[in-house]
């Protein structure tokens, strides 16, 4: 008799966790983020908090996704996704635009991007872009960023020739089309490192310490973060932690990005991943934190170079709010 009455307490709570557990999913919100590009070691925090469990422990359920209908702040300014992943630069022009989009969080603490060219042009400084290739994107910033470094160092910038390349290969664009490109060192620079390309490459922030802006960032709506802030909490919680342990386990991370990346080489995001998991502090306590002086410093070159036209409300355009401490 004693058996079976303990049989049958098993069976009900059983039966009561079960009945928790659907509780428990039932209640947890739904979300999406979109990534700016390819899934690559920018992105690992997100996929380890989302494989890790990480994102479930604060009751979310999160979908990780490719921007296939616009620009990232767009999308995210009208409410596709709850989460996006940006730049300093496209939530600056966002805010010219008065596109109500906000940067929650940096990624790196540092700007890791430069112009890089084969070691065999001689291109070692912005003065020696003169009766050069650049192949870019095509945006305005581009050519001022290298008119601006050009004269800085004397050079004539009449005598760049500029083509655009898009998202081409730069591997490829380097060996056939141009001589030098504006690439993260991360990914380009560690894929050419890895393959055997000697390169030259010139970093933006140790020609300027104004151009040392924030890139990536994590990026929301003024009315997701007005309205759902012990959400946007949450989340960046699970995302600092998949950060951290990115930091930590930057080999156990790359094989989780891998899982999302199927078409890259192992090994190079592994090797990325051991160069990128030590920008994500880049020397800070608090990941994700942004300082006004770095927003202000960019802006303001933004604004002498007339890229823009007129001064943004830096405490609309970022916030430190919702970093966990």
């Amino acid at each position: 008799m004693k058996k079976l009455v303990i049989i049958g307490f098993l069976v009900f709570l059983g039966t009561s966790l079960m009945g928790c557990q659907k509780i428990i999913t039932k209640n947890r919100e739904n979300i999406k983020v979109l990534l700016d590009w390819t899934p690559n070691t920018n992105h690992t925090g997100l996929f380890v908090a989302k494989n890790l469990g990480m994102y479930e422990a604060q009751g979310l359920t999160v979908e990780i996704i490719q921007s296939s209908e616009g620009g990232v702040s767009q999308l995210i300014g009208a409410e596709k996704a709850e989460f996006g992943i940006s730049y300093q630069e496209e939530v600056t022009f966002a805010r010219t635009e008065d596109i109500p989009v906000v940067a929650i969080a940096a990624i790196n603490q540092h700007n890791t991007s430069g112009f890089a060219s084969p070691k065999e042009k001689g291109i070692m400084s912005p003065k020696d872009f003169e009766n050069k290739k650049y192949g870019g994107w095509g945006s305005k910033v581009e050519e001022e960023i290298l008119k601006g470094l050009m004269q800085k160092e004397g050079g004539d910038f009449s005598k760049l020739q500029i083509v655009t390349i898009g998202s081409a290969d730069f591997l490829t664009s380097i060996q056939r089309d141009i001589d030098f490109s504006w690439i993260f060192w991360g990914w380009d620079g560690i894929n050419a490192k890895q393959k055997g390309v000697e390169l030259n490459y010139i970093s933006l922030r140790e020609q300027d310490e104004k151009l040392d802006y924030y890139t990536p960032v994590i990026i929301a709506s003024e009315k997701t973060i007005i309205g759902k802030k012990e959400m946007v909490r949450k989340f960046l919680k699970a995302t600092r932690d998949g950060y951290v342990y990115a930091i930590n386990n930057p080999e156990k991370s790359a094989q989780i990005l891998s899982q999302e990346n199927k078409e890259a080489d192992p090994e190079f995001l592994k090797q990325s991943q051991e160069f990128l998991s030590q920008q994500y502090l880049g020397g800070e306590k608090i990941w994700g934190f942004m300082s006004l002086e770095r927003w202000e410093n960019y802006t303001n070159w933004l604004i002498d170079h007339k890229v823009i036209e007129k001064e943004i409300d830096l405490e609309k355009a970022f916030t430190n709010e919702f970093l966990p401490k």
